[in-house]
């Protein structure tokens, strides 16, 4: 059994995230492709659980810890530079993305949260120019007790986090998923 297999069997939760990445459609064309979109996605989730806060961050600690991250999977050809990074994650679906993650956490994490905190954020380096592609903007909601972010939403700017809000907290309280939690907002 693995270092970071636990309850679960011998599935790591990093393990079962992948299972929810695969339903997202990779939209690159396939006959191009160095780096396949579970790697990309491992790669981004991985970096920013590691607190790197861009692009060109998650790709240095991904060259750094290449050899965990192969662990997982192959990455043949390394880890891909912060501008592929950047392309990929502009051009795959956030709702589809923001779903896979958070069914992940509800799968790995099942206990109850007992404080939450909404808030908005603009990753940095996000963006590209070139196709007229501007940052991402998001409203996460964080279990602070357990320093987890439970879920997020995708806006166009950050003057629209006031409407990702309702739809952000539906999709946590689904089965009950924010009863008896105290939720804070700090994106109005």
């Amino acid at each position: 059994m693995s270092a970071c297999a636990d309850d679960w069997g011998s599935k790591s939760r990093l393990r079962v995230l992948l299972e929810h990445f695969a339903e997202i459609d990779d939209p690159r064309d396939v006959r191009r492709l160095y780096h396949p979109l579970p790697e990309v996605l491992l790669l981004v989730v991985c970096g920013t659980m590691a607190d790197c806060d861009d692009y060109e961050t998650i790709a240095a600690w991904g060259a750094a810890h290449l050899p965990f991250l192969r662990r997982f999977l192959p990455y043949e050809h390394g880890v891909p530079g912060e501008r592929w990074l950047t392309i990929v994650m502009n051009r795959i679906n956030p709702a589809l993305f923001s779903k896979a993650f958070t069914d992940w956490v509800r799968e790995t994490w099942p206990e109850r949260v007992d404080l939450i905190a909404i808030d908005g954020k603009t990753s940095r380096r996000s963006h590209d120019r070139g196709a007229g592609q501007q940052a991402i903007h998001m409203v996460s909601a964080f279990a602070t007790t357990q320093r987890l972010v439970l879920g997020q939403e995708a806006v166009p700017d950050k003057a629209s986090e006031l409407a990702a809000i309702p739809e952000l907290l539906a999709r946590l309280g689904e089965d009950g998923g924010l009863e008896g939690a105290l939720v804070s907002i700090d994106a109005i």
